[in-house]
């Protein structure tokens, strides 16, 4: 039994969002689950951001959720325009808390309340180019396989049980 674990205690959350954003968040990704979307939360993006959410739907379509809990959290934000440059679609998502009408009516609108989220604007499509779409499928692809390895790393197996003999 090693002394040191090579992951955090729960390798799927950071410690970086409020109680409020991960509420929000938990809300967004039941909405993705229920359009059978797959996503993964806090994804390094090319520029060096960092998106709340990408989800990559069905049809291979990029979404980029940037979450919002507050007025003052939009309005200190001025890097979400970057994200355009990521995905084909950009919605904001917030809770019932926040007013919707500060979001610009260019991204599509998520409201959560944790327990699920409701789609209240569809975003305007903006396609990513080829070679684009290509390095997000593999940022996507790469950082998945990474998280389930630690997600078993972390219930202290190193093979799935149907291999043990």
């Amino acid at each position: 039994m090693p002394i040191i674990a090579p992951y955090a205690q729960n390798p799927l959350i950071d410690g970086r969002q409020s109680d409020r954003a991960m509420m929000v968040r938990r809300g967004v990704q039941r909405l993705l689950t229920d359009l059978r979307y797959a996503s993964l939360p806090e994804l390094a993006l090319a520029s060096g951001r960092r998106a709340d959410i990408v989800a990559l739907t069905g049809g291979g379509e990029f979404w980029i959720v940037e979450i919002k809990t507050s007025v003052q959290d939009f309005r200190v934000d001025r890097k979400w325009p970057d994200y355009r440059l990521h995905c084909d679609r950009l919605f904001f998502a917030t809770h019932p808390g926040v007013p919707i009408d500060i979001f610009p009516e260019d991204c599509g609108l998520i409201l959560s309340d944790g327990f699920g989220a409701h789609l209240l604007r569809e975003a305007p499509e903006h396609k990513l180019a080829g070679a684009t779409r290509k390095a997000m499928t593999l940022k996507f692809a790469r950082a998945a396989a990474g998280r389930l390895l630690m997600a078993e790393w972390a219930t202290g197996n190193s093979f799935p049980a149907e291999d043990a003999e």
